[in-house]
């Protein structure tokens, strides 16, 4: 979809407001160009006596037009507003379609969304109304036809000058404003990742230097403004002299078709008030402004709207264990895996920082998918279920959590479907969470912004959350790494009793979690090195090497 496109279908979501900002700009530029010969036959009905009518119909006329310019600006604000939520809506959709892989940046796409989006909300009411604007133009060379050819030939002269100039302005207005949001999103970008670590910038000191690093593009963004203003004002500059000059030709031809007797004293007003008209492209122009800025902002949301998004199919599960295999799988580091995990089982996968551990939990439950090969449940295709079926039958447990909802009870019960206020309570006993959650001081129904934790109370939500969700796999990708030992072997245990129902893939670090699985996958720099029970890999020097040098208890 190109960003022309993009415009045009959210010029599309403004519905009635924009219907009635087109009837608006059109009676208004109606008014405007019908005034000038008004106000002629008004004057020279006042010199012979009779000029009543024309002098009412120029009331009118004023009126009409300020009453639409009354309900351009209602129109205008509302359709922009419409346009820019549609927009918003369609960008976070997407965001949130193409998951956790997306290659941008959060305080760009933070940028893209918010202001860029608005940038581009703009461009229905801008269309519409630098169209309305180019019929006074239109209108006044079409009168000055009527009054006297050669006044029309007069401003026709000019005409092509000025279209030369809103080309120029478009082009280089388009461009500039392109450049200047990308290097905000820059800045933004920036700013997001050192607000996400912050504790790290202030434990090293280094505030100045982020701040040096946030604002060094300031330089790059002060001239791409510059230079906006550098084309704005040229192009105002070399406008106002074009209007000025055919103004000074307008008056002398109609001064001198008014002395030949061609013409009236009041067709003269009019003549210079319609030489303004036909050359002041101002309106024009300021609309002209907005469609470069709107059309620079639907190019950067059509470059997100651009990525790639999986597409889900119909199918449900059969009934099944929740057998999970991988054929043939290539994704990023990982080459060529071929593996099965047997259906109710825990299943521990192990092996050195760099190994595809978490890339191989995410192919699980199709939080990415391979580039060759394929993944299955219960025998079917990952891409072939259904979105619900395929949530509602994979539940994950990760190590850094994030925490939805308004309270700490919402962020356990977070998912498709709504969760019973007494799952959700036995789900976080389950995760050993209840301890800590009691203390808080609303229990379950504390805000999460009143509720600071540890990294370890963190975790014991985010399997709470897990556990809370009704499936046939459950994939816990280093969800316990920050659980003091007592606690992960009660969270074993839960895993090898309680939740033995599920098939249970563990992505493991310590040597105990693999000693209580009742399997064990062994990566190596990509690939499956070894599959067995972990007192039989535990002879081999390389595995015992994973987990820190050979010390650890094999049973």
């Amino acid at each position: 979809m190109s960003a022309d496109r993009l415009l045009m279908r959210a010029a599309l979501r403004g519905g009635g407001w924009s219907a009635l900002l087109a009837v608006a700009t059109l009676a208004d530029a109606a008014a405007v160009t019908i005034l000038p010969i008004t106000l002629a036959r008004a004057i020279d009905g006042v010199l012979t006596g009779s000029g009543t009518a024309a002098v009412w119909a120029c009331a009118a006329l004023i009126a009409v037009s300020a009453t639409a310019d009354m309900l351009i600006q209602l129109a205008a604000g509302a359709g922009a507003a419409h346009a820019t939520a549609w927009l918003r809506h369609s960008l976070v959709r997407h965001l949130l379609a193409a998951g956790p892989n997306l290659d941008l940046r959060a305080g760009d796409v933070t940028s893209r969304v918010v202001g860029g989006a608005a940038e581009a909300g703009v461009a229905p009411a801008a269309a519409t109304q630098a169209v309305a604007a180019l019929v006074p133009p239109a209108g006044a060379l079409i009168v000055l036809g009527v009054v006297d050819w050669r006044l029309a030939a007069t401003v026709a002269v000019a005409l092509p000058a000025i279209a030369a100039l809103l080309h120029v302005l478009v082009r280089d207005i388009s461009a500039t404003v392109r450049r200047y949001l990308d290097v905000q999103g820059t800045i933004a970008a920036r700013l997001a990742e050192a607000l996400t670590g912050a504790r790290t910038i202030a434990a090293a000191g280094t505030a100045e230097r982020e701040v040096e690093r946030i604002l060094a593009p300031l330089p790059e963004l002060h001239a791409e403004g510059q230079a906006m203003w550098r084309v704005q004002g040229s192009v105002a500059a070399r406008g106002l002299l074009s209007l000025t000059l055919l103004q000074i030709a307008v008056v002398g031809a109609a001064g001198m078709e008014l002395m030949a007797g061609r013409i009236s004293p009041g067709e003269l007003v009019a003549a210079v008030q319609y030489a303004g008209l036909a050359a002041g492209f101002g309106p024009v122009v300021t609309q002209v402004l907005r469609l470069g800025r709107a059309r620079a902002g639907a190019t950067r949301a059509e470059e997100v709207l651009a990525r790639p998004v999986r597409h889900h199919g119909a199918e449900a599960p059969p009934p099944g264990p929740g057998t999970l295999e991988f054929r043939g799988v290539t994704a990023g580091g990982l080459q060529n895996v071929d593996l099965t995990v047997p259906g109710g089982q825990a299943v521990a996968v192990v092996g050195r920082s760099g190994a595809g551990k978490s890339l191989l939990a995410a192919l699980a439950g199709r939080l990415t998918d391979p580039d060759r090969g394929e993944v299955l449940l219960d025998g079917v295709p990952l891409p072939r279920l259904s979105h619900a079926a395929l949530r509602d039958a994979i539940g994950y447990a990760f190590a850094r959590p994030a925490l939805f909802g308004e309270t700490v009870g919402d962020a356990i019960g977070f998912g498709r479907a709504a969760v019973p206020e007494g799952r959700v309570e036995q789900a976080a006993v389950t995760a050993c969470a209840d301890r800590f959650i009691e203390r808080l001081p609303g229990g379950y129904r504390t805000r999460i912004e009143d509720a600071p934790m540890s990294g370890g109370e963190l975790q014991r939500i985010g399997l709470a959350r897990a556990f809370a969700h009704p499936g046939r796999l459950l994939v816990l990708d280093d969800a316990t790494s920050s659980l003091d030992t007592a606690t992960e072997l009660q969270i074993s245990q839960v895993l090898l009793g309680p939740l033995s129902d599920r098939t249970r893939l563990v992505i493991a670090h310590r040597a105990g979690t693999a000693a209580r699985a009742d399997l064990v996958v062994w990566l190596d720099d990509g690939r499956v090195r070894a599959c067995g029970h972990h007192a039989d890999l535990w002879r081999d020097p390389g595995y015992r090497a994973v987990f820190g040098g050979g010390s650890g208890d094999p049973s």
